[in-house]
């Protein structure tokens, strides 16, 4: 029973649910910069490129004679440098928003219990 309630404990934590939701999130946004890569950006790119070289699909580009296929390759370069460009846009937004709550600076610190009675004897010392 002990390592159950220590286990509940431990999933528990801030840092574990926090970590596990960020795992989901970050599922599901790669679903979505995935979709984006593949069925915008890319064939946006490319397909100007597969008509100069007159081919239809990236998986045709092959070292003639051989079975390299550097197509598929090169479409997973390019998928990769733009997930992380986009990747390092969000994160430098993100960046933004944090430092412009950085600089606001904090209220002042209301006067302790010693400041107020020191107030209100000067005050009651200017009164006489």
């Amino acid at each position: 029973m002990a390592i159950v309630k220590e286990f509940k404990e431990f999933a528990m934590r801030g840092n574990v649910v926090d970590l596990a939701v960020a795992v989901v999130i970050g599922a599901a946004f790669s679903k979505i910069v995935s979709s984006m890569v593949d069925d915008i950006i890319t064939p946006a790119i490319l397909t100007p490129a597969l008509k100069a070289a007159h081919l239809t699909n990236l998986a045709e580009l092959v070292i003639p004679g051989t079975a390299i296929k550097y197509g598929n390759f090169l479409s997973q370069i390019i998928s990769f440098v733009i997930v992380a460009i986009a990747l390092f846009l969000i994160v430098k937004a993100i960046n933004v928003t944090k430092k412009k709550e950085a600089d606001v600076p904090p209220p002042p610190a209301p006067p302790t219990k010693e400041e107020m009675l020191l107030t209100e004897i000067r005050d009651l010392l200017a009164k006489k």
